[in-house]
């Protein structure tokens, strides 16, 4: 899937110390357990810094923290430790309701609808998702049930074009495919995202989600937080168009 292949992950390491790496991922790459034919970034992270020793002697390969889906671009944290994983793991999965909560930021470009046209300008959309793993597909529902598990999200509608919209996204919870799911769930598709509704895919495969930052405690230095940010590594008009209205300037190719 997607044009990523074997690409370097050198130039596109947005942070990385003893403890941690973020890299800006591309699409086609995944997280973990990558299938034939899909690029590993684990592994290409294993071959650009190399493994950590866990007890006993065994090799600690580079682990997803949080995942980003296939097609899907932006900041993609692993650890390097068990430790670190550990801690940053328990960290992302606190509630917004605790302290030390890791934050998650996301860019959509979506097809223009009436569903985004009606969209208030800011909210936060509440659904319980379940996910049908042989189909590899959530579904997202007003009603809760035992299979279905909470999802929020926060929202903020950066602009209406004349094909596509603009969100920016707060994700509060992370399940399977949760800001794909949600926004199908009323009638809003992502751009190029065949799998939920999208009417035609893009050239690289991917879709328009991009993980745009993340802000989260530093496993190295108690109380201290990390903040990281990523441009979107295809940089083309529909991502000018979207940066062109944050804070700090228009986006620049």
């Amino acid at each position: 899937m997607g044009t990523a292949g074997k690409v370097s992950v050198e130039n596109r390491i947005l942070f990385s110390n003893n403890d941690i790496i973020v890299v800006n991922k591309i699409a086609g790459e995944a997280m973990e357990g990558a299938r034939r034919g899909v690029a590993d970034l684990p592994l290409l992270l294993k071959e650009q810094f190399g493994t950590r020793k866990k007890s006993g002697g065994r090799e600690f390969v580079p682990a997803a923290v949080h995942r980003l889906d296939v097609p899907v671009t932006g900041c993609a944290l692993f650890a390097r430790t068990a430790k670190a994983a550990d801690f940053l793991n328990k960290s992302f999965a606190r509630t917004v309701y605790q302290g030390g909560r890791a934050e998650k930021y996301y860019w959509v470009a979506v097809e223009l609808s009436k569903a985004f046209q009606e969209l208030p300008d800011t909210g936060e959309l509440v659904h319980w998702i379940q996910t049908n793993a042989k189909k590899n597909k959530s579904t997202a529902y007003d009603k809760p049930n035992a299979l279905r598990k909470e999802a929020i999200l926060r929202y903020r509608i950066k602009g209406r074009g004349k094909n596509y919209g603009f969100l920016e996204i707060d994700l509060v919870t992370g399940r399977h495919h949760q800001i794909r799911a949600q926004l199908a769930a009323l009638g809003i598709h992502i751009k190029g995202d065949l799998k939920y509704g999208s009417r035609r895919s893009e050239q690289d495969g991917g879709i328009r989600l991009h993980a745009r930052s993340l802000y989260f405690p530093d496993p190295s230095v108690p109380g201290n937080f990390i903040r990281v940010s990523a441009d979107p590594p295809r940089r083309d008009k529909l991502w000018a168009d979207f940066a062109g209205g944050v804070p700090g300037g228009p986006y620049k190719p």
